[in-house]
């Protein structure tokens, strides 16, 4: 093994085809006793885990065979005449062509499952925010539909036509239903647009920070991410004119309303000189839009999308962040010939999305109960990033330099001073509280973002405490 790949392959990998090198030359003979993990840790100095995942390498190749309570023992049937093998899972596991999530991605996500951890970190609603009563008074209804075939490919019809009118009356966008494609939220229409638009090599462009950098898709699928800086204003425009000069740019991913994870809202005369190199550069964009109907004022926010002349826009959109995640309703709108490329690629995925939640949103959403819960939504949110706000302010005054978002669910701080993201993340654990590390979207050091639509007041105020006193063990 070179010096390149030894420090790039997992150690047990390593410690595992020493041993079977060992074994091959006769070191240890079939049916002769291995070191035992302890012994082999120490000698090699490593965690004793190192060597159990070692051998359960060495076993799942069929080389060992191991037996609670007596050891590791090198097989008497090393060459498999006699025996079947157990395949390499772990192997396999970790050669597929969809890359996993980050380490740190996964282990936030497992933490924020514990009971008694407060949650700044999950982009998802309060069970007290989500419309429980509207929605169990929908489900006793009688017109319940009994007709459980695989639907449109594009979805239910009759949802797609409610969703056309939600888009006139709510976002100010034009489009026929056959403009529409159902999806299991905005991250299935991401896969969709990236798997079937786009091909490995192709030169996009993403925000910076950005959620995208969170996502594997776009390494998985072997694209060429180039970073929009993020100011206050969202992306400068004459920015994606020179990446695409440079690299002809073939899409651009954007999240313009109350951005994932600054909170920045994309100005309007930026929104004008985007659609209009978009236009010149043929250029399609692709903007997310789950937060656009949280603005905390009330006031109607210009989509892309609603903006759009020259067609060059694939708008996304879902009710994951404005009702309730676990109904997994999401949507495409674009030009037919692309949504007639995505429905036939999600129906050989799933057969089209489930009835049951397409029948619950198409009666949500044309109810009066909907904008009643927009109205409860805005101002409950509004009410917890004042709270978080205050309390960040209190605990850190000058120290902390914070975007204050104007509608969404996220708030993004950056505090001063040396300090250290990893050591930060593991105390504030400990405490009892979490939140997403800013590097994890592609942001320089000193940055951490906050979800506000988790916790309750009392829970931020609490949280923000704690992350306090862990920050002073950070530094």
């Amino acid at each position: 093994m070179d010096e390149k790949e030894s420090k790039t392959k997992p150690r047990y990998k390593q410690i595992a085809e020493q041993m079977e090198q060992r074994i091959s030359i006769g070191e240890f003979p079939p049916g002769h006793f291995l070191p035992s993990e302890r012994l082999l840790a120490k000698e090699l100095h490593v965690n004793r885990s190192t060597i159990v995942a070692a051998y359960d390498e060495l076993q799942a190749a069929g080389v060992v065979e191991r037996k609670r309570g007596s050891g590791t023992i090198v097989s008497r049937d090393i060459w498999g005449l006699a025996r079947t093998r157990v395949p390499n899972w772990r192997h396999l596991s970790e050669t597929g062509s969809f890359r996993p999530n980050l380490p740190l991605i996964r282990k936030i996500r497992k933490e924020t499952h514990t009971n008694e951890m407060i949650d700044l970190a999950t982009g998802e609603l309060s069970p007290d925010l989500v419309p429980h009563q509207s929605l169990k008074h929908l489900m006793t209804g009688e017109d319940f539909p009994t007709h459980l075939s695989y639907g449109h490919p594009q979805g239910n019809e009759s949802l797609r036509d409610t969703l056309g009118n939600h888009m006139k009356t709510w976002r100010n966008i034009e489009v026929n239903p056959s403009s529409i494609l159902i999806t299991s939220g905005a991250q299935q229409a991401l896969h969709l647009v990236v798997q079937c638009l786009l091909q490995p090599g192709d030169a996009v462009a993403i925000e910076e920070p950005s959620y995208c950098y969170s996502l594997p898709l776009f390494r998985s699928s072997g694209l060429r991410t180039f970073p929009l800086p993020v100011d206050k204003d969202g992306i400068i425009p004459e920015q994606l004119a020179e990446l695409h000069r440079k690299h002809r740019i073939k899409m651009v991913f954007l999240n313009p309303n109350y951005q994932n994870p600054t909170g920045s809202l994309l100005s309007l005369e930026r929104r004008h000189r985007l659609l209009a190199l978009s236009a010149e550069n043929g250029i399609p964009i692709i903007e997310d839009d789950p937060y656009s109907l949280t603005s905390f004022s009330g006031e109607s926010v210009p989509t892309l999308k609603s903006l759009d002349r020259h067609g060059t826009v694939l708008y996304i959109s879902s009710l994951t962040k404005i009702v309730a995640s676990g109904l997994r309703i999401g949507w495409i709108v674009g030009p037919q010939t692309v949504i007639e490329r995505l429905a036939d690629a999600k129906q050989q995925f799933d057969y089209g999305h489930s009835i049951f939640p397409q029948w619950l949103a198409d009666k949500f959403l044309s109810s009066s109960d909907f904008s009643r819960h927009m109205d409860l939504l805005r101002s409950q949110l509004l009410l917890r990033r004042d709270q978080l706000v205050t309390s960040l302010q209190g605990h850190f005054g000058d120290q902390a330099e914070l975007v204050i978002p104007a509608g969404g669910i996220h708030l993004w701080c950056g505090l001063a001073g040396e300090w250290n993201e990893s050591q930060l993340l593991r105390e504030a654990v400990k405490r009892g509280t979490i939140f997403v590390p800013g590097h994890l979207f592609g942001a320089k050091d000193g940055y951490v973002r906050f979800t506000f639509g988790r916790a309750d007041a009392d829970e931020i105020r609490e949280a923000v405490s704690r992350f306090a006193d862990a920050f002073t063990l950070s530094g």
